[in-house]
């Protein structure tokens, strides 16, 4: 038994165009058995009458994938929602991302190989427009394969951690290298610079509607081993998130630190900032640093490959970040001093015995009376240091009863 159908004849059936044309149609159809592909019924019974009210319709294939945007979409991927971020649902679970599905995809790339002038072709070829083509059959393996491997590898990269050195300690991201600051939107580069961690730390702040929120906090200092250095601080949700923002903004608190020599500086210094002391002496060339270990990461990225510090007091890491800058900033040089004094700079070196060395002069007119010997300089003393230079600092091992084997 025959039946009337209209059916939809699509693509090359249809004069070999992308539209749709809609006719009426006379096409048998078997009650016991019914045919999964219109193709097979056109191509076996088909029996067109004489097209009547053609009409040219686009079809495009909908749903919420190309009806929402992307933002919508990730949205519903990431976010909870406002009822559960109010009863403090989801706080606990692992974070999740957006995912950049683009990367290692090529505009006008497929699996055919079809070259697309302007996509992933040249429009303009030796002197000749081309035209649309198709890629030889082993050279599309052979590029599909790079770029399963390229992905393979970027997915690799990012379950690593990986550290270009070792830090402070195993356990520890203090001292590790970030490597230098990302480019800014000028297109300047800082390669000359590194870019160190001194301090990771967990924070969290109370609100009324989302309770206690929970971010990371991290200390970088920036610098490029000839004077230019600075530090910043950076704070998101995401470790590495805080990591980047606190590089990138260390590179705009740049500091110029003056150095003695290049390697030192110039006076002993005594700085303080809240409840941290820090007291740093100037040493000859080879001593090293003997200080803590966060002023010597930080005296690495300035330069400064000699000096003595002890910190008194707190020992918080951004205090003594604080401290270290101001009271190397403050320093004053040999030709500072010079001009406030109208008098010339001299060093007594061991090489040069009692022979005086002139390091610097009044750039003005030199003074004629010298400075009064009576003077007592306001210098603030460590009375541990006086014990120490007296002799009357005893060792504290020495009242302890040793154990004879």
């Amino acid at each position: 038994m025959a039946a009337m159908a209209s059916v939809v004849l699509r693509g090359s059936l249809a004069i070999r165009t992308a539209a749709l044309w809609r006719c009426s149609s006379s096409i048998p159809v078997n009650r016991s058995r019914y045919h999964t592909c219109v193709s097979k019924v056109l191509q076996s019974h088909l029996y067109v009458s004489t097209p009547c009210n053609i009409i040219i319709q686009q079809c495009r294939q909908s749903s919420f994938f190309n009806r929402l945007t992307a933002e919508e979409l990730w949205k519903g991927v990431l976010a909870e929602s406002g009822a559960g971020r109010k009863k403090g649902r989801g706080k606990r679970t692992k974070k999740k991302y957006k995912k950049n599905l683009n990367r290692g995809q090529h505009v006008g790339e497929g699996r055919s190989g079809i070259l697309w002038p302007g996509l992933n072709a040249p429009i303009v070829k030796s002197g000749t427009i081309q035209t649309i083509g198709k890629r030889d059959q082993a050279q599309q393996e052979e590029i599909h394969a790079e770029m399963l491997r390229q992905r393979d590898e970027f997915e690799k990269q990012m379950t690593k951690r990986k550290k270009k050195e070792r830090g402070w300690s195993g356990g520890c991201w203090g001292g590790i290298s970030l490597g230098p600051p990302d480019p800014g939107p000028n297109g300047e580069t800082y390669e000359d610079f590194d870019s160190r961690v001194i301090e990771v730390r967990r924070v969290s702040h109370m609100t009324a509607r989302t309770g206690r929120t929970f971010s990371v906090r991290v200390l970088v200092v920036v610098g490029n081993g000839n004077g230019a250095a600075g530090f910043a601080l950076g704070k998101a949700t995401d470790r590495a998130v805080a990591l980047r923002k606190a590089k990138n903004r260390a590179i705009h608190c740049l500091q110029f630190i003056e150095r003695y020599d290049d390697h030192t500086i110039y006076h002993d210094i005594s700085s303080s900032f809240n409840r941290t002391t820090i007291r740093m002496k100037k040493q000859n060339r080879g001593y090293g640093l003997h200080c803590h270990r966060a002023i010597i990461t930080t005296c690495r990225l300035i330069g400064i490959t000699d000096m003595y510090a002890k910190v008194y007091g707190s020992t918080n890491l951004i205090n003594i970040i604080r401290a270290l800058f101001q009271g190397l900033r403050r320093q004053e040089t040999h030709q500072t001093l010079a001009d406030r004094k109208g008098l010339h700079v001299v060093e007594f070196r061991e090489e040069c015995g009692a022979l005086p060395l002139l390091i610097a002069s009044p750039q003005g007119e030199v003074r004629k009376d010298p400075e009064p010997e009576d003077e007592v300089p306001d210098t603030k003393l460590e009375w541990d240091e006086v014990k120490a230079a007296q002799g009357m600092k005893r060792s504290v091992w020495a009242n302890v009863k040793r154990s004879i084997l």
